[in-house]
């Protein structure tokens, strides 16, 4: 990861498809356009690549989550069973629709623990969404028990493990929707954009016409559509999935070279006894965008990180526990209901409540918790230099510990 690191000839062709008809938007224009529709192939090609029935594009992986709740019917009221350990987008697209982000502790999968989620639910409770965090998965099984068992929607938010799998299922097809955000920053990337997948031909339905102002698109022509619902714009442009086509061509090459560099760097990793790694659910298959670890505790992982700010190399070495974007410590601006509109009562007594509630177990992993990003572009000497470097990081505040105790 991510994608943009091996751009070439493959997107710049895709997008000249498109500029060369000057038809940037996705729909109408049938005539100028000369049969080049860029998001109609990407929608097909994700549900050959992923394995789902349907799939809708749309402007991000925000957006999607969005359009995703919509369509499933979540709204005013609702809470939505999500991790502390995520990105804001989550409880974002939550709120967007009037539901109530109920956060909840994760486990060493860096996902849902499904006790936690079970001592959550409510007569209020609607809708569970693990969000499967740095290229694995939460406990799937699990998961959809409960769900079954309190007769409750599953949502993946799988947008940062695009290409796992569990028990031979592509992550985001498992639930009664998942959704992938292509920004630039992800396995294949738009540059923006977002994606909603389903088996359901009724959420699908719904789903398109959402992103377009609740278009129906059954018009000879888009004038002539008419709006079963209110919809929002949320529509992905011709350009930004012309990239994105020419991205999941290559996924398969991305993912191979994922593995290859991950396992390459770990085996440094796994010759320090102190240092474990992130549980993978049993028949799940991780995307190898990350490698996550854990080391024995709080002032260790600090103290390595302070170690690799010195010597300059702790680029793509990820602290989550003290990241602003990604871990509930650092949320002051949800916790106190920092918003331009207003909320209802119900959510903003819901998230300022949030203020008030400990999540010691989250803390005890993301406190020792790194994730290492895996780059496409890395050849094989700088990765064992890597390795060498992190190994060596890791063993002098190991030594440094084992001094001062």
């Amino acid at each position: 990861m991510p994608g943009f690191e091996l751009f070439g000839e493959e997107e710049r062709k895709e997008v000249n498809d498109v500029l060369e008809t000057g038809i940037l938007m996705r729909y109408g224009f049938d005539g100028p356009r000369k049969g080049i529709w860029k998001a109609k192939e990407l929608e097909q090609a994700i549900t050959e690549v992923f394995g789902c029935s349907y799939a809708q594009l749309t402007s991000s992986g925000t957006s999607a989550l969005t359009t995703a709740m919509a369509a499933l019917g979540i709204g005013a009221g609702d809470e939505v069973i999500m991790p502390s350990f995520t990105f804001v987008a989550s409880f974002e697209a939550v709120l967007s629709v009037g539901a109530v982000p109920v956060l909840v502790d994760i486990d060493e999968t860096l996902t849902l623990d499904p006790d936690a989620v079970r001592a959550a639910i409510t007569p209020k409770t609607k809708c569970v969404m693990p969000v499967h965090m740095c290229g694995s998965m939460a406990d799937l099984d699990a998961l959809q028990q409960i769900c079954r068992e309190f007769s409750l929607i599953l949502l993946e938010d799988a947008c940062q493990s695009i290409g796992a799998s569990y028990k031979g299922r592509m992550l985001g097809t498992i639930g009664d929707a998942g959704t992938f955000s292509f920004d630039f920053v992800k396995t294949i990337t738009c540059a923006e954009g977002g994606v909603v997948m389903t088996n359901s031909k009724d959420i699908y339905s719904k789903s398109d016409g959402y992103t377009d102002h609740g278009h129906d698109h059954a018009g000879v022509d888009r004038g002539a559509d008419l709006h079963p619902f209110i919809g929002f714009n949320y529509r992905i442009s011709e350009l930004h999935a012309a990239v994105g086509l020419a991205q999941i061509r290559k996924l398969s090459t991305f993912l191979e070279i994922q593995k290859k560099n991950n396992l390459l760097l770990r085996s440094y990793l796994e010759q320090i006894p102190e240092v474990s790694f992130r549980k993978v659910p049993e028949g799940g298959v991780d995307s190898y965008s990350f490698l996550s670890w854990f080391l024995p505790d709080e002032t260790l992982t600090r103290a390595f990180v302070e170690e690799m700010k010195t010597q300059g190399i702790l680029a793509g070495n990820f602290y989550w526990f003290v990241n602003n974007w990604h871990y509930i410590s650092k949320w002051d601006h949800l916790k106190q209901a920092k918003t331009l509109n207003a909320l209802s009562e119900v959510q903003k007594q819901a998230i300022l409540q949030l203020g008030q509630t400990s999540f010691p177990a989250s803390d005890a992993i993301m406190s020792r918790c790194i994730s290492t990003a895996i780059s496409l572009v890395w050849t094989e000497e700088q990765i064992r230099d890597k390795g060498e470097k992190m190994a060596k990081a890791i063993q002098k505040v190991l030594l440094a510990n084992r001094q001062n105790a």
